[in-house]
């Protein structure tokens, strides 16, 4: 049996490695809109994530519960303004394309 020459070594070199992985999502955008998400950046690195969690959105719509109790209490629920709004977009409103139609 052979022995070593001299004392053995041994070499630590402790390494730890995190990579911080967030989720994405693929998302489509009209040409228009990505240009509007491009100008809306503040600086040239700013991703599209930062600017869309910049914005903010007006709260002023109706729950179910406001509606049903503006209902049970006789308050007009909608402007004429709005009626005539709803009515031009339940005109517009057309089924689905039927895509199995011509087989």
């Amino acid at each position: 049996m052979r022995q070593a020459a001299g004392p053995i070594t041994l070499i630590q070199n402790p390494c730890n490695v995190y990579f911080a992985q967030m989720s994405t999502k693929t998302v489509s955008l009209k040409a228009e809109v990505y240009q509007r998400l491009r100008a809306a950046r503040r600086y040239p690195g700013e991703s599209f994530s930062e600017v869309v969690l910049r914005a903010t959105w007006p709260e002023d719509t109706t729950t179910a519960r406001e509606l049903l109790d503006s209902y049970r209490t006789g308050r007009e629920h909608f402007s004429d303004e709005e009626l005539d709004r709803i009515e031009a977009l339940t005109r517009r409103d057309l089924p689905p394309e039927d895509k199995w139609a011509d087989r």
